[in-house]
């Protein structure tokens, strides 16, 4: 980043006066020599650290993102060994399947996504600091990192088995269908939904499964759940990007159906997710009946809170949403292990 001086006739001459210019702080003209000299000693030592190649790698693959396949993996490995924590013997693999699904796969989806949404990304407030939108990092880079990140995803997804190597192709293929012309499932409408939900909601709970068990045996109950929850939860990501996407060309769920049947839609799903884990209870399948009574309890308060967040999606809503998620999934842990 360049760091420029700058300087306002009409501001008030308060020599410690600080300005910030293009997310930098600097000291103001006026200020004295020594002041500014620290200031852009600080600046130049913060940009240097945040154009370092690891904090940048960092960036493109979104940590905060991980623990999106991270819980539903862990799921499908409680479901699998009803227990908390795989056997010791299982521990390597497990680690090792951490780490595919965390900064691995979602450092070679994302940096590919990157590519091909800079058009929409430059002109989406909330994407104004991605490296590639900044010049952080190059397209040719960013490419080359897409590439290893693959590659490495698979090397070391072949630790874990075979059948979950098929797992992580699968999910770099949808990723590549989901963001690269022609496919580009991402501007077609309910296909990017189905995309989003089919990995989180099938693949990330069967790969963890299949760390100890055949995958063939993955319940389809949980199946269903987890992709009705996974696409209640996507749809209004595409509200929060409504604006940006419709002025890039792009035709998403929310810019195709709007803002109000995207929400009513994301409703329906996340309603019909509680009532088949209340079904699935009732019957005594998968879901233990220990939990109908506080699902018949929780359901409308779960059902009512997403309503209202995600009646004008932001970030921080879309987060308690995701905390939200947690409550019949806790509870569901607490009474499968039992």
């Amino acid at each position: 980043m360049c760091v420029r001086w700058f300087y306002d006739p009409a501001a008030p001459g308060d020599l410690r006066e600080y300005r910030t210019v293009l997310g930098v702080i600097q000291a103001s003209p006026e200020a004295p020599f020594s002041a500014r000299t620290a200031a852009g000693a600080n600046d130049a030592g913060m940009t240097t650290v945040l154009q370092r190649p690891t904090v940048l790698l960092l960036a493109v693959s979104r940590p905060w993102f991980w623990p999106v396949s991270w819980v539903p993996a862990y799921l499908g490995t409680v479901l699998a060994g009803h227990a908390w924590l795989p056997s010791r013997a299982d521990a390597p693999r497990a680690a090792a399947a951490l780490l595919v699904l965390g900064p691995l796969i979602w450092g070679a989806v994302l940096a590919q996504n990157d590519l091909h949404d800079l058009p929409s990304d430059r002109m989406n407030p909330r994407k104004a600091t991605a490296p590639l939108v900044t010049g952080a990092v190059s397209a040719h880079r960013l490419r080359i990192w897409y590439a290893l990140l693959a590659l490495a995803s698979v090397a070391v997804a072949l630790f874990v088995g075979p059948l979950f190597v098929l797992g992580v192709a699968g999910v770099l293929v949808l990723g590549w269908a989901y963001s690269v012309p022609p496919l580009r499932l991402k501007t077609r409408p309910g296909w990017d939904v189905a995309v989003n939900a089919l990995v989180v909601g099938v693949v990330s709970p069967a790969a963890g499964w299949a760390i100890t068990r055949p995958p063939w045996g993955f319940p389809w109950q949980f199946a269903l759940i987890g992709v009705l929850f996974a696409a209640a939860l996507y749809v209004p990501t595409t509200v929060t990007d409504l604006a940006a996407d419709r002025d890039a060309g792009y035709t998403t769920f929310a810019v195709r159906y709007g803002h109000r049947l995207a929400h009513r839609i994301g409703v329906a799903l996340w309603g019909c997710a509680l009532a088949v884990s209340i079904v699935c209870a009732a019957l005594d399948v998968l879901v233990p009946r220990s939990t109908l009574t506080a699902q018949l309890v929780m359901a409308p308060v779960l059902l009512a809170a997403y309503a209202m967040l995600t009646r004008r999606p932001t970030i921080a809503r879309l987060a308690v949403v995701s905390v939200l998620f947690g409550v019949p999934t806790v509870g569901f842990a607490l009474a499968y292990i039992g």
